[in-house]
């Protein structure tokens, strides 16, 4: 890399503002980190390109504490359906369980979104966000990572199209030292270019025409349409999509001897919308022709310098994913980025990222693009076969069920073997899993849900049992660190009570709480525990281990191996963090 002055330090740079690095901003923000993100484009882009996300990421954004605000711009629990050309429905996807605590089901405007994130960046003065900003070069030693960047030369100014015009003025070439730089900048990600490392998967040539509408003031054209419908017709594949107040979106598949000139002029756009809605009634935001991939790349991490979101993979549009899927990889490698820049996990911890994330995410591809064949098949014998299973899906109740509750979603469990964990005991157990969210109820009669009494670290969580009490001096030193919490869980209406044989104070102050309905007394019974079990969750949720309190020492030690800590300077944390920024600035 050709030296330029360096301007600055940091502890993270993020290059890419999308929810992904938004997410991961939040994540290191909240933690205190300095983080510097470096964002392409000069002005946010008013368009949506995601429009989903499931329970699993509003936890994440509970976790954040933006989930309120979010939550109110939304479409929640909307019926998604396959449905004929005449819009009647085939069967419907319609969860209304709430496992985690969230609706599965949740429809978002992306620049409601994406805007409620990055205004909420301001609550931490340690994130600063450079836009107008990409990245021309950066390497890497054993202290960080030098990045060179510099004023955006070509940019997108209108949301109409996703034309790129050139910027005029000073190039203004500038450097940044990171201890750590994630690349979050997209498909077309240019960290992984540099890094030169591949995607593997396929690319799919069907070109499809998305056209993102707004209802016109004093219109109500959308009645007829209240729910996300795949039209299933062999003659024209559709895709109806709902979202938050004024707008919806279109997406038609092009047909053999179809262009993307012939599609994107006004009056093609004109005619395809006239099968659906008035056109008169709609402003069309943008209109454009796009094909999609299913890619996911081979390598996460290269020392210092990380990929997450679709950099690091790229999923079809038709399970709504995308988007979903970089929330998770923010979420998953924020806390562990956490704990390595505070000395508190050695740097193998971040490889775990990868081996916990890849299968999953593959997984959320694969089932994508099983939707994709579903939606657009037109082969005579693919369009029978299709139908053929629909039909028995709807007919049999187990199947209809199973389909209407989303048994076909890929669900938080990390592959054995590939997860920061102990191994499972048995196949279904929990540990390497998302534990539920139940609400509970405290002593005053107040409800919460669990995770907002759980903190940002790790927690225990003890079945009919304080597990603080049973901590020995190390175990305690080490929980502590990591800023972990107690809670004891009763089942509802079975906190300990009488005359004799009960503590009238709590001592320790554990939080002590009763769960309401049930889902989290029925996941530990699940485990093979009825009381006397303690449960380590950790930061992101999923179950480090459920043991017998017992164990929970011996347990605690092996949380602390597998995070490496034995190998750090414990009473160096924070002498070492006060001086990061500055060592890191010194080494460039």
């Amino acid at each position: 890399m050709n030296a330029v002055p360096q301007d600055d330090a940091c502890d993270v740079a993020i290059v890419g503002l999308g929810p992904t690095g938004l997410v991961l901003a939040h994540m290191l923000g909240q933690a205190g980190h300095q983080v510097v993100v470096l964002e392409r484009e000069p002005v946010f882009y008013g368009n949506a390109r995601a429009v989903y996300t499931d329970d699993e990421c509003m936890r994440i954004f509970q976790h954040l504490g933006v989930v309120d605000e979010l939550q109110a711009r939304m479409m929640m629990e909307t019926p998604v359906q396959l449905v004929r050309p005449d819009g009647t429905p085939i069967t419907q996807y319609m969860p209304r369980k709430r496992p985690f605590g969230w609706p599965i089901i949740n429809f978002f405007y992306q620049p409601y979104l994406e805007t409620t994130l990055s205004e909420t960046l301001s609550r931490y003065p340690n994130v600063d966000v450079r836009r107008g900003r990409e990245v021309i070069d950066f390497s890497q030693d054993a202290d960080g990572v030098s990045i060179a960047h510099q004023a955006t030369r070509e940019a997108r100014f209108s949301d109409s199209t996703d034309a790129r015009t050139s910027v005029q003025g000073e190039a203004d070439a500038r450097t940044i030292r990171a201890r750590f730089m994630v690349g979050a900048d997209g498909g077309r990600s240019v960290v992984r270019t540099k890094l030169g490392i591949e995607m593997a998967g396929k690319s799919f040539p069907e070109p499809w025409l998305v056209v993102d509408l707004e209802r016109k003031t004093g219109t109500d054209a959308l009645r007829h349409l209240p729910y996300f419908n795949f039209v299933v017709d062999p003659k024209l594949p559709v895709v109806s999509c709902v979202q938050p107040d004024k707008f919806h979106r279109f997406e038609f598949m092009l047909m053999p001897g179809e262009t993307k000139e012939n599609m994107e002029r006004p009056e093609t756009v004109r005619r395809y919308l006239s099968m659906f809605v008035d056109p008169d009634q709609f402003f069309v935001k943008r209109k454009l022709v796009y094909t999609f991939n299913a890619l996911i790349a081979a390598k996460w991490r290269d020392g210092r310098v990380l990929l997450a979101g679709d950099a690091a993979h790229m999923t079809p549009q038709f399970m709504g994913q995308g988007a979903s899927s970089g929330v998770r990889d923010a979420y998953n490698l924020g806390w562990k980025l956490d704990l390595v820049l505070r000395d508190q996990a050695a740097q193998a911890l971040l490889d775990t990222y990868q081996s916990e994330r890849h299968v999953h995410a593959k997984a959320m591809i694969d089932v994508s693009v099983l939707l994709k064949n579903v939606v657009s098949a037109r082969n005579p014998f693919a369009t029978l076969l299709r139908d053929a299973s629909l039909g028995l899906i709807r007919t049999i109740p187990p199947l209809r069920r199973w389909f209407q509750e989303g048994g076909f979603k890929p669900m938080p469990v990390y592959k054995k073997g590939t997860y920061l964990g102990l191994p499972r005991s048995h196949r279904n157990g929990p540990e390497g899993a998302l534990a539920p969210q139940p609400e509970v109820r405290l002593f005053n009669g107040a409800r919460q849900r669990i995770d907002d009494l759980l903190g940002p670290g790790f927690s225990l969580i003890g079945l009919n049992v304080d597990p603080s009490r049973y901590l020995d001096k190390a175990s305690a030193e080490t929980l502590k660190a990591l800023s972990t919490r107690s809670i004891t869980l009763y089942p509802y209406g079975g906190r300990p009570q009488g005359l004799n044989g009960v503590d009238r104070d709590n001592t320790n102050g554990t939080t002590e709480v009763e769960d309401i309905g049930g889902e989290m007394i029925a996941w530990f019974g699940k485990a093979g525990f009825s009381e006397k079990a303690v449960a380590i969750l950790r930061p992101d949720r999923f179950a480090f281990a459920v043991v017998p309190v017992v164990e929970l020492n011996r347990t605690v030690a092996r949380l602390r191996s597998q995070l490496g800590m034995q190998r750090l300077g414990r009473q160096s944390d924070l002498a070492r963090d006060s001086v990061s920024t500055l060592s890191v600035a010194k080494a460039a």
